[in-house]
């Protein structure tokens, strides 16, 4: 069977399984993952969804059913787009039983980190360009006098500075508003004037509210807030304007409400979200040392498990503001990654069975130097479950080496495998080299402790 017949005949299968197109409200994918959410979750047959051939496996996770593709969700994922005819469609927001969603702490995990993700790749770009002047400012080829130096410093700064009107757009996307109010929003927040009178002290008000001195430049919280509030003014001028002046209430309307609201009390709360939160993480990590990271590093496949892991990434980013740079997730994303496919590569060393030899080896390249592991922790590590253990042993190792030495994240690097490092380069060499020893720490015990545990066994019996 070709890859486009397997594919063909795995969408069909999941499109039946999940039970029918007319089930979906919602359908999007990540990097390995297929992500639904579902009138009826009864209709859905979870055990038979595992077993599809090219399926690694499936699981609810926060109302979501994630079934686990691998690298080649992308394919998948326009196959069953096509069949159920949502290529175009928004999100259905109607249920079975007429109920709305209910309000919980997954749910607003879950509108940051959708606010966040689609800017990854902007917030890699603008952190990979800081590493590159740190690296060609230590080998002497950049120097602050330089016009290129001047360039790739603000270029770099435009990513995290505009973060606002950035977020503006996808948290717009993500809580079905217009994307351009969404935008003008976080504009208005970082716009030179209000920018100028904060730093100058000048007192500001609007509608006799008084608008508080904060500067909201590289911010995600106060604008995702403003963001998610405003969807809902929008959609309350969208019902009572008449609709021969409906382009010009709505938008107009929906701003003026926002402006007092944004600038007087969601910005603010917002701003004090996201330094206490950044302040509580790094109280803890004083606290615990050493011992916090090994941890988290520790149950940190757990949390992937779950999809809790996503949560964590508002944190790093607000940590890479507060503080310039982050203790704690990075070095534990990273280095849990690298050992989950450490374990894979043990599995693919010892077993006799060439099918699975074949796929732990693939499974184990993916991991370490893509970053992406559910094909091992999923296929490979949790089917035996001792190259499981063997992964959060190393985990803990390398990470308590890491915490010992204080090993931070400087920027967001563009993979959270062996490439991730590159985050690590810092204003000190030693910070990145003691890196590196976790990292290789890390892949010894968790592949000899695989060998020691490990009996062989194949992941098809």
């Amino acid at each position: 069977m070709s890859k486009k017949e397997k594919y063909e005949e795995l969408s069909v299968k999941v499109l039946e399984l999940v039970g029918g197109k007319d089930n979906i409200s919602y359908f999007g994918h990540c990097m390995t993952r297929l992500r639904f959410e579902l009138k009826d979750k009864s209709a859905v047959d979870l055990s038979q969804i595992q077993k599809i051939e090219g399926v690694v496996g499936a699981q609810w996770s926060n109302e979501q059913l994630q079934i686990i593709i691998g690298q080649s969700v992308g394919e998948v994922y326009g196959l069953v787009a096509a069949k159920a005819g949502l290529e175009k469609e928004k999100a259905i927001e109607e249920n079975l039983d007429g109920k709305k969603k209910k309000f919980s702490i997954g749910a607003i995990i879950d509108g940051i980190t959708g606010s966040l993700m689609p800017l990854i790749p902007a917030i890699i770009g603008a952190g990979m360009l800081k590493v590159i002047i740190i690296l060609c400012e230590l080998a002497g080829v950049l120097t602050p006098e330089m016009p290129t130096h001047a360039v790739l410093t603000f270029a770099a700064d435009a990513g995290f500075y505009f973060l606002p009107v950035f977020l503006g757009a996808t948290a717009a996307n993500k809580f079905k508003a217009n994307m351009g109010l969404g935008m003008l929003l976080g504009a208005i927040m970082i716009h030179p004037t209000m920018v100028a009178n904060v730093a100058g002290a000048v007192s500001m008000s609007i509608f006799g509210v008084p608008v508080y001195a904060a500067n909201y430049s590289s911010t995600i919280f106060p604008v995702i807030m403003a963001v998610f509030v405003m969807s809902h003014v929008e959609k309350f001028f969208k019902k009572i304007a008449p609709d021969s002046i409906k382009a010009i209430v709505v938008p107009l309307g929906t701003i003026l409400v926002m402006l007092p609201l944004t600038l007087g009390l969601i910005g603010p709360a917002g701003a004090f979200l996201g330094n206490y939160l950044a302040a509580a993480i790094m109280w803890l990590y004083n606290t615990t040392g050493f011992f916090g990271v090994a941890v988290l590093a520790t149950v940190y496949p757990l949390l992937i498990l779950t999809g809790m892991h996503g949560a964590l990434f508002p944190y790093m980013f607000q940590s890479l503001v507060s503080f310039g740079y982050e203790p704690i997730v990075a070095t534990a994303n990273v280095l849990s990654n690298i050992n989950q496919g450490a374990a894979a590569a043990a599995v693919a060393f010892k077993c006799k069975d060439k099918a699975t030899k074949s796929t732990a080896g693939s499974s184990a390249i993916t991991a370490v130097f893509g970053g992406v592991t559910e094909p091992a922790m999923f296929g490979i590590n949790m089917k035996l479950k001792k190259p499981l253990y063997a992964a959060m042993f190393g985990n803990f190792c390398s990470a308590a080496f890491a915490g010992l030495m204080k090993v931070y994240m400087y920027s967001l690097g563009g993979s959270a495998g062996i490439l991730g490092i590159a985050g690590f380069v810092g204003p000190t060499s030693s910070n990145f080299i003691f890196m590196i020893i976790s990292i290789l720490i890390g892949i010894v015990v968790t592949f000899i402790t695989t060998l020691f545990l490990y009996k062989g066994e194949s992941i098809y019996q």
